[in-house]
């Protein structure tokens, strides 16, 4: 069978759609990856996968889309494939219409999460919810990262039979490591037992770096921020906020890092609180690495986080609450680790990479 996947970006080709294609492969069907062009793209040829970058943009402009849905309808057509799977919003929208248009036999998404779930004026999630409406008529396989998604899939009448994969990571990559800690401490000058609070995500403001900024100028911890902003990010920018953080030698901006899982090793918790997710990796990470987590209470981190067992749940949007949270795990070694053990332990029962690919690769047919 050939499936072609489809997503967004060269980052989720590479971080959230690749095992996903090598559990395809390795069951014997041939997988091309499809996203708009980018640097690591060359991770996923480097595998031997064929990858082809079309013109897929983030925006909203007809004229930037309509050039996308033409470029994924002659691959379509030119290719024949047996499966379409897309992913995220726009992306999978434009792949959903492109493969009915070819005629692709069969057409599967993944909801990453609803863009009517954001917090955001209600005429744009009115639009949102009739683009996903529209587009569920177009699917065949429905799929979503987070069971609350699924719920709303099925509530809202978007499909008839969602289904919730979830997300995973590889517990070989990512898992406790205390020769990671020394070596990561020793790179950052950092002393052994200095509590760390990590954050790993995209610097785009709906992650609440502005709130996690503000929170930790009252806890005794360095704060680690692993990630940039993408070329196609939208929103506001986010460098006034941490030039005006206060944190001095506290913050450390670490960028863009390969070595994410030795980064977490090294870490004592790990924070994302967001205004909204689909199911984060970045949590699953941590989780797997034996941190305990703070997050916000939102559709996904509140699935993965149980509140006072594996972590602490907090308020969106909000200061005081997550300043209170990230002083009371900063003060309280043992409570870290017994969150941390209690994390690691849902972690490997709930969100293996391999379990999650087999579930997938079941759903759309190609187990």
């Amino acid at each position: 069978m050939l499936v072609i996947e489809v997503t967004n970006v060269d980052f989720s080709l590479r971080h959230f759609l690749l095992p996903l294609m090598r559990g395809l492969a390795g069951r014997g069907h041939a997988v091309i990856g499809v996203s708009a062009d980018g640097p690591l793209l060359d991770d996923v040829r480097a595998e031997g996968f064929r990858v082809v970058a079309l013109p897929l943009a983030r925006t909203l402009s007809p004229r930037a889309q309509l050039r996308a849905f033409l470029a994924l309808y002659r691959l379509f057509r030119a290719e024949k494939p047996d499966l379409v799977h897309a992913h995220m919003p726009i992306s999978g929208l434009l792949a959903r219409l492109a493969a009915r248009a070819a005629g692709v036999p069969r057409v599967a998404y993944t909801c990453h999460g609803f863009l009517f779930n954001q917090p955001a004026p209600w005429p744009r999630r009115a639009a949102s919810l009739a683009m996903e409406w529209l587009a569920g008529r177009l699917t065949d396989i429905f799929l979503t990262v987070s069971a609350e998604e699924a719920a709303d899939a099925r509530r809202l009448l978007i499909h008839p039979n969602p289904v919730a994969v979830g997300n995973g990571r590889d517990p070989a990559d990512f898992h406790p490591d205390l020769q990671a800690r020394a070596a990561i401490r020793r790179e950052l000058g950092t002393p052994c037992g200095r509590v760390v609070v990590t954050a790993v995500s995209r610097l785009v403001r709906h992650k609440g770096y502005p709130e996690l900024l503000a929170a930790m100028r009252g806890v005794d911890a360095e704060l680690w921020v692993v990630g940039e902003r993408l070329p196609s990010d939208h929103g506001e920018d986010l460098e006034p906020h941490f030039a005006a953080a206060g944190l001095g030698s506290r913050l450390r901006r670490l960028g863009y890092r390969t070595d994410v899982a030795a980064i977490l090793a090294a870490s004592d918790m790990f924070v994302l609180p967001s205004h909204f997710e689909g199911l984060p990796m970045s949590i699953i990470e941590a989780m797997l690495c034996g941190l305990p987590v703070v997050a916000t209470a939102i559709r996904g981190p509140r699935e993965q986080v149980v509140d006072g067992l594996t972590g602490l749940l907090v308020p969106p949007a909000s200061v005081a609450p997550l300043e209170a949270a990230l002083r009371r795990l900063a003060a309280d070694r043992a409570l870290r680790e017994a969150m941390g053990r209690a994390g690691l332990a849902r972690a490997l029962e709930r969100y293996c990479e391999s379990r999650v690919v087999s579930l997938t690769c079941e759903a759309i047919g190609c187990g």
